[in-house]
């Protein structure tokens, strides 16, 4: 499902184990960018079981340009009652700023819609903050429709357990 996608520079392709500890630092930068909470400290060492599980619960694909990973794609596949098909559910897509403008986004995106046709998947659906315009003019120049929804978190346990 996941295959090497070569780029001038560098390539698109599944992360590995090794890849861990830059995940993570990509992850951060992310949530950073987004003006989220932090990671947790140990967030390499949980990501492993759903990366890497003889099961995965999540894939990862990796933009490695020249031996640094610089940006990086998570999906899942999740079902649709509604329209009673699998889709894939693109968790994160994020490239560091360097490197923005340079093709990188499309190139994660484009492997992450192939491997969502190779799943059979109907769609990808993913979110984006309201604020990040670039992110949204990106999405739209890549094809996608935007679908106003209003996104809600609950909590299943208290924060401090």
């Amino acid at each position: 499902m996941l295959k090497d996608t070569a780029r001038p520079g560098g390539v698109i392709r599944p992360a590995t184990a090794a890849d861990l500890p830059a995940i993570a630092d990509l992850c951060a930068a992310h949530a950073a960018f987004e003006r989220a909470g932090p990671v947790p400290a140990d967030l390499a060492a949980r990501l492993e079981p759903a990366l890497f599980s003889a099961h995965p619960r999540v894939w990862c694909l990796v933009a490695d340009h020249r031996g640094e990973l610089i940006g990086y794609a998570t999906c899942s596949r999740e079902f649709s009652t509604w329209q009673a098909a699998d889709y894939v559910h693109l968790d994160c897509l994020f490239v560091t700023e360097p490197y923005r403008g340079g093709g990188w986004g499309h190139a994660l995106l484009n492997a992450v819609k192939d491997a969502a046709a190779a799943l059979g998947a109907a769609h990808i659906e993913w979110q984006t903050p309201d604020w990040n315009t670039d992110a949204i003019r990106f999405y739209h120049r890549a094809g996608a429709q935007a679908r106003p929804k209003v996104r809600f978190s609950l909590p299943t346990r208290p924060a401090d357990a």
